[in-house]
C-alpha cells in the first residue's frame, strides 16, 4: 500500500478541521496500521505547547478511525463512523511538544458485533509517548 497523506486522510476519516489528529497513514495490514501526526502549534487540543492527554486519546482513536477507512476503501465501501466505547491501561510518559512527529502503531485484538479492541502505542522520536488498550463502536451503515 501506498503512504496516505494530507487531503487523502479525510477520505478515510470522518473528523474535519479543526479536530483532525492524523495527517498520515503509513502502511496497514489485516490487523495491524501505523499512522502519524506533526503536532500542529496552534491545535485545539494543544495547551502549553504540548498536546493534551485527550488529544493523545483522540489521535489514538483517529488511528484506528484511518485503519478502519482504509480497510473501507479497499473493499468500495463507504468509510464507517465510530465513537470511543472505552479506555484502558492508558499510560502517558509524556506529552508530545508542537512539531513532534507522533508515530501511532495499532493492532487489532478482536472484533465483534460492532465492537473493535484494539491495542496501541504511540511514539516520538522512538520513544513511548503513551500506550492504551481502546474499545471503538463502529456505528451500523
Amino acid at each position: 500500500m501506498a503512504e496516505i497523506r494530507g487531503e487523502g486522510i479525510k477520505e478515510l476519516i470522518p473528523q474535519r478541521d479543526p479536530v483532525i489528529l492524523v495527517d498520515t497513514l503509513y502502511g496497514a495490514t489485516g490487523s495491524e496500521a501505523d499512522t502519524g501526526l506533526t503536532v500542529p502549534e496552534d491545535h485545539l487540543f494543544c495547551s502549553d505547547g504540548c498536546l493534551t492527554e485527550p488529544g493523545l486519546i483522540e489521535h489514538i482513536a483517529q488511528s484506528a478511525s484511518a485503519y478502519a477507512g482504509y480497510k473501507a476503501k479497499v473493499g468500495n465501501e463507504p468509510a464507517p463512523l465510530g465513537y470511543i466505547a472505552e479506555v484502558k491501561k492508558f499510560r502517558i510518559h509524556f506529552l508530545p511538544h508542537a512539531g513532534d512527529e507522533l508515530h501511532t502503531h495499532i493492532c487489532m485484538i478482536s472484533e465483534a458485533l460492532g465492537v473493535s479492541l484494539l491495542a496501541a502505542e504511540t511514539k516520538v522520536n522512538g520513544e513511548v509517548a503513551a500506550r492504551c488498550r481502546m474499545k471503538i463502536f463502529i456505528k451500523p451503515s
